[in-house]
């Protein structure tokens, strides 16, 4: 049965990177959401004036993976303390955020930071925001698929491929790279 995920953890190129890479995962798609703009384009949302995030929407088998595996992965592939900056990327729109569709799913996303945070496997606290799904907007196609379109890019080569390595490095039994 497939289902969809809404995460936002820094620039939607990474993210969707690591996600593309996860047995079960049928899809991925960078987009915006959270904001108050309709039909925001990537160059309004680097503004950080419309409130959006940069968001993936995943779409996944959860008999092959489970909605509480992916936030595993997703709070291990970046940083979930740290306001509206992951790396040397700054502003709201790469704010660490995570939209659930029911209320299942918002216990689920409590129970893992909870246990993030029980293990302290990061020094501060999260600052992830938790909010109910909102309209999701579709990045344009250039932003579709970014890192394998782009390998040589710099940034790419700098930022993405070490977050690949990182997540075939922990979560190999989730990777259909090998």
């Amino acid at each position: 049965m497939f289902k969809n995920a809404y995460f936002a953890g820094g620039c939607f190129w990474c993210t969707e990177s690591i996600f593309q890479r996860i047995k079960g995962v049928s899809q991925v798609i960078p987009g915006y959401m959270g904001g108050f703009i309709k039909n925001p384009d990537y160059r309004e949302v680097c503004t950080g004036n419309t409130g959006h995030t940069e968001t993936i929407k995943i779409t996944y088998d959860k008999n092959i993976v489970s909605y509480a595996e992916l936030l595993e992965i997703f709070f291990s592939i970046h940083d979930p303390t740290t306001p509206n900056r992951q790396g040397n990327d700054i502003g709201s729109q790469y704010r660490s955020a995570i939209f659930f569709e029911n209320q299942i799913e918002r216990i689920q996303i409590t129970e893992c930071i909870s246990l993030f945070e029980k293990n302290k496997i990061y020094n501060e606290s999260f600052v992830t925001e938790i909010n109910e799904k909102l309209e999701f907007y579709e990045a344009e196609i250039e932003h579709h698929d970014y890192y394998n379109q782009n390998k040589s890019q710099p940034y790419c080569q700098h930022i993405i491929r070490p977050k690949i390595k990182k997540f075939n490095s922990i979560f190999d039994k989730y990777s259909v790279e090998k």
